[in-house]
């Protein structure tokens, strides 16, 4: 049974830090693991993602230097680092993983709920001004 399991979510101020974890087990091969987030009323969208062979990272414009993605692979886990909250990062976070891509396939891929197969429940992240 594949199951990913999210955790770090909460209430924090502007420019405060959070960090995620998402862990995974039962899985057979992932390529890539990315993190997503959902606010209200607006399309789920990517946010930043990790290769599982060799590393490599992407991130949307809206969170590049603030966010970092890490993994540690004897864990099966995955974090993002989030530093200098804004209140446009308030969303519901999930983090989902593909097995149909690979980091090759560029960044707009990589960041597409559509070629990601197994989610996790998500975690709220609340940002308050």
């Amino acid at each position: 049974q594949v199951q990913l399991v999210e955790s770090g979510g909460g209430l924090v101020q502007t420019g405060g830090s959070l960090r995620l974890s998402c862990t995974a087990s039962g899985f057979t091969s992932i390529y890539v693991t990315g993190w997503f987030r959902q606010a209200p009323g607006k399309k789920r969208e990517g946010v930043s993602c990790i290769s599982s062979s060799d590393g490599t990272t992407y991130y949307s414009d809206s969170v590049k230097g603030r966010f970092t993605i890490s993994r540690d692979n004897e864990k099966n886990t995955v974090y993002l680092q989030m530093n200098d909250l804004k209140p446009e990062d308030t969303a519901i976070y999930y983090c989902a993983t593909s097995s149909r891509i690979t980091s090759r396939s560029g960044r707009d891929y990589s960041l597409s709920p559509y070629w990601h197969d197994y989610w996790g429940q998500g975690t709220q992240v609340t940002v308050s001004s």
